[in-house]
């Protein structure tokens, strides 16, 4: 099957053409032409399987027809994270640039300033964080009951962000009349009583079981000591091929923590996570995605969604807290059909954590050893022991060292003479040795009490009985 038996347009084929893809993934070959007869749709598949092309082909066609109205826009899209929206928006100027369709884009971290001025002068498709989006909507900046389309991307994020009461109250705003798609990677209750409330008689794609893993991964399990983990980790990177990989870590401190010991030991990696405002987060994605830096360390912000092209390997440096992250993360490799290696450290603290993925994914995770490492290890120590220098305790650098010579061959040292001693002091012999009191003298005389002027008569009572002060000696005439 290839694009052209979708039922899409020849711009939007010829755009698709343009971007290197000849054959749609399961999840597009099902879910395009359930789109384009206008049907609500259920679309579940793991990360990495193309669920964004599969609602952004579709709408290029079906928003090309009609017309833009200033602060209505046609169609929304919303998303639960910066990254992910911009991306979509990125696969909207790849796909629709044959089509004379206006996309805004609207979310936190940036001036409103020019997303303003994108309402104003009317869009065909918002995509849009639904923080930003409140905003606006309470600020009577945008108006939603001229929205024909509505797709929901990344739902059961949307759930762990808490976004679910705010995406019922935009669909409560927006026309009952209209066509809702609904992504997910996994299907958690909240979500199924979500979309049977707003959604109307869809229809449900289920490519592979929720949770699975992706089988172009090959996944490991590294039992470490927490003290260890950043050894562990430099190991892995040095001796498994890494090209580019990506570093998860639950705590934006650990982030920045790792990203500076990399750096330290002379690696090319940056860091994002959710303290950064957004300019900069895009700024070191850019870097990454153009081979600036070969690793990047990461918060949860960048588990969900991200299409980078050739991440070979992801390490979780932390076990994830949810199961459902685990299967995100590893997912940024191992996409479009290319191999990934996944290695997650498990620490004793993390016992319960992993027990836990492996109950939703629904099988146990390979512990790595020593035949799986991809380089051989006996290779690796011998160049590192060749560029040691030459060490003491080896042969070589014993025959090397000139031997000391023998304490009899040494020339004997020559005796100094001794410098005669300064006669002492005639006077200074001379002079008598004081005499010292013994020694229980001395001891009483130290113990009794000192008093002033002992030989002077006793002070009548009310005058001064202390030391008498100098000054009074002195007489005025």
């Amino acid at each position: 099957m290839t694009f052209a038996d979708l039922g899409l347009s020849p711009e939007l084929l010829k755009a698709v053409e343009d971007a290197g893809y000849t054959t749609p993934t399961a999840i597009q070959a099902q879910a395009i032409p359930t789109v384009l007869m206008m049907r609500d749709l259920i679309g579940i598949a793991q990360t990495g399987t193309g669920k964004t092309a599969s609602f952004v082909l579709p709408m290029i066609d079906v928003m090309a027809a009609g017309r833009r109205r200033a602060l209505m826009p046609r169609s929304l899209i919303l998303e639960p994270t910066r990254e992910l929206a911009a991306q979509v928006a990125e696969n909207f100027e790849k796909y629709g640039k044959n089509h004379d369709l206006k996309m805004a884009l609207l979310i936190g971290g940036v001036q409103m300033g020019d997303q303003l001025k994108a309402l104003s002068d009317g869009v065909d498709v918002l995509i849009a964080t639904p923080g930003r989006l409140m905003d606006l909507f309470e600020r009577g900046k945008i108006m939603l009951n001229g929205c024909e389309l509505l797709v929901i991307d990344e739902a059961d994020r949307m759930l762990d962000m808490g976004f679910i009461p705010d995406i019922e109250f935009i669909c409560s705003k927006l026309p009952e009349t209209r066509q809702t798609m609904l992504f997910s990677a996994t299907m958690p209750p909240p979500i199924e009583k979500l979309s049977k409330k707003f959604l109307n008689n869809p229809k449900r794609i289920e490519v592979n079981r929720a949770a699975s893993t992706n089988a172009d991964i090959t996944a490991f399990k590294v039992p470490v000591k927490s003290r260890s983990k950043k050894d562990t980790l430099r190991w892995f990177l040095e001796n498994d091929l890494v090209e580019t990989a990506i570093i998860f870590a639950n705590r934006k401190t650990t982030v920045r923590e790792l990203n500076q010991s990399l750096h330290r030991y002379g690696f090319r990696s940056s860091e994002i996570h959710g303290d950064m405002d957004q300019s900069s987060r895009i700024k070191e994605l850019d870097r990454f995605k153009a081979g600036e830096v070969n690793i990047l360390v990461a918060s949860d912000v960048a588990a969900r969604g991200l299409d980078i092209k050739g991440v070979s390997h992801v390490f979780n440096f932390d076990t994830p807290w949810h199961p459902d992250d685990y299967v995100h993360r590893i997912g940024r490799t191992g996409r479009a059909g290319a191999k990934g290696r996944a290695f997650t450290f498990v620490s004793e603290e993390d016992a319960e954590a992993i027990a836990n993925v492996e109950k939703l994914t629904g099988s146990a995770i390979k512990v790595f050893g020593k035949e799986d490492v991809r380089v051989d290890l006996s290779e690796v120590l011998a160049k590192a022991e060749a560029a040691k220098p030459a060490e003491a305790d080896e042969p070589e650098a014993r025959e090397e060292r000139k031997p000391r010579r023998a304490r009899e061959d040494r020339p004997e040292r020559e005796e100094r003479p001794r410098k005669e001693r300064a006669p002492r002091d005639e006077a200074r012999e001379e002079r008598p040795r004081r005499e010292r009191p013994e020694r229980t003298e001395r001891v009483a005389a130290e113990r009794k009490p000192r008093r002033y002027h002992e030989d002077d008569e006793p002070v009548p009572p009310g005058e001064w009985n202390g030391p008498r002060p100098s000054f009074l000696d002195i007489g005025f005439g």
